[in-house]
């Protein structure tokens, strides 16, 4: 396996001028701002702003649904394992109706569904109810990505999908710092109103765009096997790359589910000097997100591969979180500074979505490229359980430790494995499914 560096010439002719040698050139990302790039990309917006709104109203809305007290914990956490379990069953669903009905159904579908629950949340008067809105909201949120990913890949051709991968990711993360931002300045009813109507908004644009070619060539085939989710298990080759697909994804959600989300607790224990709030670190780490996004997917096309990227994404991360859980008595604003890098060391998201889709057939892609993010995401379950278990015998730092060197470890030994898809040509089909 060769991992080097391939040498960097930055040409500014047209393609037809550029020999075979390894050159970038502007031309190559043009085609990634197009419309149908545009419109996933506020799509994505949309679903990342949603996502992470929950967390940020959740102790308002609760509050004003009459919890107090300790209560406010557990029905928070009772909501987000609906939310959570919405997006379980709904990734499932949208990715085979996304290789069996169109990717664009499944565009569609997708932002109406969480559009009209996020309107619902605003006016729910008990837990109850509110737990139902949560559920769809989740299955309606587990579909965008994947629908759009799979689309924007399959429109683009292989010497620049990587960049329109990469503006739909990137537009996503966005969203979550823009949800912080409305949660602050806003009320709890007014914060989901306003992303309920913003998707609307863009279901009303989705209706000029153009299905997949690859998947419409597809449609008058009725024998080819489309969306068959338990195939996937059924071929052990088809699992293990599978497997790898999620494995390489579960360092980002350790660093966002323990280290930034507890970074209270972590920072009591490291002695930093000040408060730190949670909702800052969460915005600091989005906000390198966006950063890593752009910079791993521009370049994965500049270097060619997604695998160098990748490698070179969890290395530094590893560095980071050896750094978080060791350094002691720094200043608030130095804390928020190292969340922030560490957002930036976890933002391969697009890079990670765009491998999941180039890593199977044209009859399979949609169902792995929804179902991958969103089995990562329900992975938090198994980190925050792991740590939980392990904080008791060795410490709240020791036990980030353990876990994380776990997660990084599966994610490296998953990277080895793995196909380089730079250069792969998706049309193509997983033979026997």
């Amino acid at each position: 396996m060769r991992w080097g560096v391939p040498r960097l010439r930055f040409c500014l002719t047209k393609p037809n001028q550029m020999n075979n040698s390894s050159r970038w050139s502007l031309d190559q990302i043009r085609p990634a701002f197009n419309f149908t790039v545009l419109v996933a990309s506020l799509g994505y917006f949309v679903d990342m702003y949603d996502l992470v709104l929950y967390g940020i109203v959740r102790i308002p809305s609760l509050t004003a649904l009459g919890i107090t007290g300790d209560e406010l914990i557990s029905k928070g956490v009772f909501l987000l394992n609906m939310q959570m379990i919405g997006m379980l069953i709904g990734g499932i669903i949208w990715g085979i109706l996304g290789d069996k009905k169109g990717r664009l159904s499944v565009l569609f579908g997708s932002i109406a569904l969480y559009s009209v629950a996020n309107l619902a949340n605003a006016f729910v008067t008990t837990v109850p109810a509110y737990a139902a809105a949560r559920f769809f909201a989740g299955v309606g949120l587990a579909g965008e990505l994947g629908a759009a990913i799979t689309l924007v890949s399959e429109i683009m051709k292989k010497e620049s999908r990587g960049y329109g991968t990469t503006i739909v990711a990137s537009a996503g993360i966005l969203g979550s710092v823009t949800a912080g931002i409305v949660g602050d300045f806003f009320t709890w009813k007014w914060a989901y109103i306003f992303g309920g109507l913003l998707g609307l908004v863009l279901l009303a644009l989705r209706a000029k765009m153009l299905e997949s070619g690859m998947f419409t060539s597809l449609q008058s085939n009725k024998s080819i096997k489309k969306g068959d989710f338990l195939s996937l298990f059924t071929n052990r080759n088809r699992f293990m790359k599978y497997l790898r697909c999620i494995l390489i994804g579960l360092p980002m959600w350790f660093v966002v589910g323990i280290l930034i989300i507890l970074s209270p607790e972590f920072a009591v224990k490291l002695g930093v000097t000040g408060s730190v709030a949670a909702g800052k670190s969460i915005m600091y780490c989005y906000s390198g997100l966006v950063l890593g996004d752009l910079i791993s997917g521009f370049f994965s096309q500049v270097f060619r591969s997604r695998k160098r990227i990748v490698l070179f994404f969890l290395c530094l991360s590893s560095a980071l979180i050896v750094v978080y859980l060791n350094i002691q008595n720094i200043s608030v604003n130095l804390f928020y500074a190292l969340c922030f890098v560490m957002g930036v060391s976890i933002g391969y998201w697009a890079v990670f979505v765009t491998i999941a889709s180039e890593q199977f057939g044209t009859n399979l892609r949609a169902t792995v490229t929804t179902t991958v993010p969103n089995f990562v995401r329900g992975g938090v379950v198994l980190i925050t359980l792991s740590f939980e278990a392990l904080k008791s015998s060795f410490g709240l730092l020791e036990a980030a430790a353990i876990v994380g060197f776990i997660t990084i470890t599966l994610a490296l030994v998953s990277l080895f494995f793995m196909e380089e898809t730079y250069h792969k040509d998706l049309n193509y089909l997983e033979e026997n499914p």
